[in-house]
């Protein structure tokens, strides 16, 4: 024998018979509970969710609202702080050309300075050499008696007195 769906369909609902009806009303009991117990825990506290809503937007606009303000103030500052770095910034690069300048103007003193010695060098050297071409009348001529006299006193005081001073 075969069985066709709609049999199988039948034996099932005559198995469960009265317990669907049963079980659909203890649910309903169970959400109708529920409903009136919310709706009197509500009454009973005072507040109801359109009101905590509203008081989260409120809250959340006002929290938006400052921290937008504290971004803008940061932003504020931060721009400050720029302006200022870049202030002393331009005064760091104006005391650095200035520098650059005096450094090239010193460098062209000190250059002009050292032609100038080089030259006074070069005089002095034309000035000098007239002078060392010409024989000293010492090296020139023999000693004279009364000059080689003189010496050799002066040597022989000299070596007496190195003598005395000796321990």
């Amino acid at each position: 024998m075969d069985v066709t769906t709609d049999d199988a369909r039948a034996n099932v609902l005559r198995r469960t018979g009265t317990q669907p009806i049963v079980l659909a009303t203890a649910t309903l009991i169970v959400v109708v509970t529920g409903i009136a117990f919310t709706l009197l825990w509500r009454a009973y506290s005072g507040i109801s969710p359109e009101q905590e809503r509203v008081a989260a937007v409120r809250l959340l606009q006002a929290r938006t609202a400052q921290a937008s303000e504290q971004v803008l103030e940061k932003t504020r500052d931060m721009a400050t702080t720029q302006q200022e770095t870049i202030d002393q910034l331009q005064q760091v690069q104006d005391q650095l050309q200035s520098m650059k300048q005096l450094l090239s103007r010193q460098q062209a003193d000190t250059n002009r300075l050292s032609d100038q010695v080089s030259g006074l060098t070069n005089a002095i050297d034309e000035m000098l050499r007239p002078f060392a071409s010409v024989p000293t009348p010492e090296a020139s001529s023999p000693p004279s008696p009364r000059h080689a006299r003189s010496r050799s006193t002066r040597r022989h005081s000299t070596d007496t007195h190195r003598k005395s001073a000796k321990p």
